[in-house]
């Protein structure tokens, strides 16, 4: 369990791929970019 360990986050990370430990971020950007709105709408 280590860089050479692909089910790991760590060797997902050395290999340069996504999965289950380590989800690519464009799904959350989307949810956070919908959130921050929401947010500011209601601070202001």
């Amino acid at each position: 369990m280590g860089k050479g360990d692909v089910r790991t986050r760590r060797g997902k990370i050395n290999r340069g791929t996504y999965g289950v430990s380590r989800p690519k971020k464009e799904k959350e950007k989307e949810k956070k970019g919908k959130a921050a709105t929401d947010a500011r709408g209601r601070g202001s």
